[in-house]
């Protein structure tokens, strides 16, 4: 596969996509970024505004496997990665795979769950493997977990720890559409007849696996390479930022900046890639000092502003 190609089958996924998903071409094309990186996505958006729907519908468009899990303060670990039951007519245990053996994994809701639960997907995120009394289980690939959590009700919720946080390669909000898009949404609901969706497949496992190969070609300018690293280390020396963010950061930052170059049909980075996908890839990433969070500033805000201290490099 080529970058042509990969960017054609890119707009037919998001094209697909986009017949239930009225406008939010920017989020779609966000989730599309961290499919190529094989990376996790975070929602982070009120109730309603079609979070669960997007992943399924990238699940159906790419022709992934897809399973739901609707996180709960009563859920267990092994609801999550499954566990060994006893097989009544062979005498033996054999292992009953829980939901996280799939493609496509929606953590619907994550932060309901307890931190032990929580932890139970640790694992199959950064390793692609779940270990079952002391066996290993590789996960099929790709394996991409898409999480949802509501950022204004609290209430009986347990916060993810940074740790898992930082797994996620972008976080993202999907926003309110506008009047006109949600006058069409109405439209094509009444035209539909019915609550569930029907996508044609565009795509395949196998080719998204391809594709991903593909960004892996994308050629990193050195000065293009440093521009990524300084924007990072500035956020751990920010006066208003406690923690910065780590190696794991920068890392995702080249990916997602290869990624949108390869989207654009070029097989190199520019500092507008990095620009663009910066503040998804790296604001969920930081803690806050005490006073900017009280005071209500956006860890985006303040990515923003280290981005403008930084020279952008001139790439030939």
């Amino acid at each position: 596969m080529n970058i042509d190609e990969l960017q054609n089958t890119c707009n037919a996924i998001m094209d697909e996509v986009g017949k239930v998903i009225v406008g939010k071409r920017e989020v779609m094309e966000r989730v599309m970024l961290a499919v190529l990186c094989d990376g996790h996505v975070l929602f982070e958006d009120y109730p309603g505004l079609a979070k669960t729907l997007m992943a399924k519908c990238f699940a159906m468009a790419s022709g992934c496997e897809f399973k739901r899990i609707q996180f709960t303060p009563d859920l267990l670990p092994a609801d999550i990665t499954g566990t060994y039951v006893l097989e009544r007519d062979s005498s033996r245990f054999v292992l009953r795979k829980g939901p996280v053996f799939t493609n496509i994994l929606l953590a619907d809701e994550i932060n309901r769950a307890p931190p032990k639960t929580q932890a139970a997907l640790l694992e199959s995120m950064q390793e692609r493997q779940v270990t079952l009394e002391g066996e290993t289980h590789v996960l099929n690939r790709p394996y991409i977990v898409m999480a949802t959590e509501n950022p204004i009700e609290y209430e009986g919720t347990y916060p993810l720890p940074e740790a898992q946080i930082d797994r996620f390669i972008l976080r993202t909000e999907v926003g309110y559409p506008s009047i006109d898009e949600e006058k069409e949404m109405l439209r094509r609901r009444r035209e539909r007849r019915k609550e569930d969706v029907d996508l044609r497949q565009v795509c395949t496992a196998e080719k998204i696996l391809e594709m991903q190969r593909v960004i892996e070609e994308v050629h990193l300018d050195d000065d293009v390479e440093e521009y990524i690293v300084r924007i990072v280390a500035g956020t751990r020396v920010h006066p208003q930022i406690e923690v910065g963010a780590s190696p794991r950061g920068s890392l995702a930052l080249m990916r997602l900046s290869s990624a949108r170059a390869a989207m654009q049909a070029r097989d190199y980075v520019i500092p507008d890639d990095v620009k663009c996908v910066v503040v998804p890839a790296i604001a969920h990433r930081l803690i806050l000092a005490p006073d900017p969070w009280i005071k209500g500033i956006k860890p985006g805000s303040l990515v923003e502003t280290i981005l403008k201290g930084i020279p952008i490099p001139k790439v030939s």
